[in-house]
């Protein structure tokens, strides 16, 4: 299973939202305070150009917010996210 990377407040309800829809999955994931921290905070906004949290990655992929994040969850895009990706060369059978 890829990293999964959440950034995000404790105060923030869409925060636990995400925290509860990937812990109901049973994912696991580095939750990221950005409470304290303004130049982490600064950092995350510049690379997801969001300024919101929280801020969602699995493993190089920016997700984005939990809206996103139930957006895949409800297409079934997330589980295909999350699958371990299984690399093939020339003398692996078919």
């Amino acid at each position: 299973m890829p990293q999964v990377s959440l950034y995000g407040t404790r105060l923030c309800s869409f925060c636990a939202a995400a925290r509860q829809l990937l812990n109901r999955k049973g994912v696991s994931y580095d939750d990221i305070s950005v409470d304290q921290d303004l130049d982490l905070r600064n950092e995350v906004m510049q690379k997801s150009g969001q300024r919101t949290v929280p801020q969602i990655w699995v493993g190089d992929t920016h997700i984005g917010g939990y809206s996103e994040l139930q957006g895949l969850e409800t297409t079934g895009e997330l589980d295909a996210l999350l699958s371990p990706r299984v690399e093939m060369d020339e003398n692996s059978a078919i």
